[in-house]
């Protein structure tokens, strides 16, 4: 079936219209009307990310919940109908569509998908045990666990208007996003009184990150060319440059979050690093968990321990799944592959997002490879109260 493509500058008149009568309607609502008290029946939950740092897994923590409706990354839709533009360009139209999406109307993807869609035509739909399940499809139950190639294989079919069906029927809407890079962007969500918005801020060591990146360099190369403004064009991210912005906007949320913080942030903010949630899954979880207002089922409890006490690593051809491995080799792993020249090239345009988040620098190669020196600083004992941890100083 053919499909109609829409030139991005026509998007982007659509989205900034749209966006700019919703910031009227509300201004004018909210001069004219007292602020309730009382909250939205859903919670919302903003998974905050970057590419390669665990948030797929992070994800899948939450999707495989039966209280969840989970989308992963769908602003991906954005970035690939504008990707000419940059990324500090497009956050307007991500986080309207995050907006909606939280909200259950898919008609936001009227924009970036204008043909008669499935379910399989959603970016990454089979990662969300919510679109594998009832009322989305009849082959799974929601307690399920669901497999993506189970679900592929059964669901793909399902009209794209069960999308919007599911969603409202879930008491929790989370989505997991690696296409925010300052905060304050989300302050109008973190406002609004429609949503009932949480923020997960999940950061990982950037050495940790750029081996991991190095797996999937083609399947980044657009997305690197957005975040560096270079018109369309992909880009391998052999001089960190990508890496420098990532670590740059991680620092730039957990200060925001952090340093006089607004008052609307209160409670609403946690982060939390991969290499602590490897270590001890279960009570990470349950904090994370606890958060969103959720409780950890004995099923998914079970499924936990499986998927992050696998054999080895992981396989390149797994870069992008949700398989079982050994989570803690996982998170360690750079120390072997990465040659100490990258790792000081790393160290240097992340310098103070290595500091700040509580990773430890390494000297020499000996240090790098000496597995009993543990590079995760401990959290500190008395720890800011909207933060899992505060750095070291």
């Amino acid at each position: 079936m053919a499909r109609i493509r829409i030139p991005s500058t026509i998007v982007i008149i659509f989205v900034t219209v749209q966006t700019g009568f919703l910031l009227f309607m509300y201004a004018r609502y909210s001069s004219f009307m007292p602020q309730s008290e009382e909250k939205p029946s859903q919670v919302h939950i903003l998974i905050l990310s970057s590419w390669r740092s665990g948030s797929s897994f992070v994800g899948q923590l939450f999707s495989q919940h039966p209280s969840v409706f989970y989308l992963m990354e769908p602003a991906w839709h954005v970035w690939v109908t504008m990707y000419q533009n940059s990324a500090k360009v497009l956050h307007m139209a991500v986080r309207d569509l995050v907006r909606s999406v939280f909200l259950c109307d898919m008609s936001v993807f009227d924009a970036y998908m204008p043909w008669k869609r499935n379910l399989s035509d959603l970016f990454q739909w089979a990662a969300s045990r919510a679109l594998c399940s009832v009322p989305a499809c009849d082959s799974f139950q929601r307690a399920d666990i669901t497999s993506e190639m189970a679900c592929k294989t059964l669901c793909g079919r399902y009209p794209f208007s069960k999308v919007e069906e599911a969603c409202k029927t879930y008491s929790h809407v989370v989505i997991k996003e690696v296409r925010f890079f300052d905060l304050k962007v989300l302050y109008p969500l973190l406002t609004d009184p429609s949503l009932n918005l949480k923020i997960i801020h999940l950061v990982r060591d950037p050495r940790a990150v750029v081996k991991s990146r190095e797996q999937s360099v083609k399947a980044l190369a657009r997305d690197n060319g957005i975040v560096l403004s270079t018109n369309g064009t992909k880009v391998e991210d052999s001089k960190y440059k990508v890496m420098q912005e990532v670590c740059r906007s991680h620092v730039q949320i957990y200060e925001t979050a952090t340093l006089k913080p607004p008052n609307f942030l209160k409670d609403r903010y946690l982060m939390v690093r991969f290499e602590d949630l490897v270590r001890d899954p279960l009570s990470e979880i349950s904090e994370m968990y606890k958060f969103a207002d959720l409780s950890l089922t004995p099923r998914l409890k079970s499924w936990i321990y499986n998927i992050t006490h696998g054999q080895g690593p992981g396989k390149k051809k797994e870069a992008f799944k949700i398989t079982s491995r050994d989570a803690v080799s996982v998170s360690q792993a750079w120390r072997n592959v990465l040659s100490f020249q990258k790792v000081k090239k790393i160290q240097e345009v992340c310098k103070g997002a290595i500091n700040i988040l509580g990773y430890q620098l390494v000297d020499s190669e000996k240090e790098q490879r000496d597995l009993t020196l543990d590079l995760v600083l401990p959290r500190r004992q008395n720890q800011f109260s909207w933060s899992s941890f505060n750095p070291k100083h």
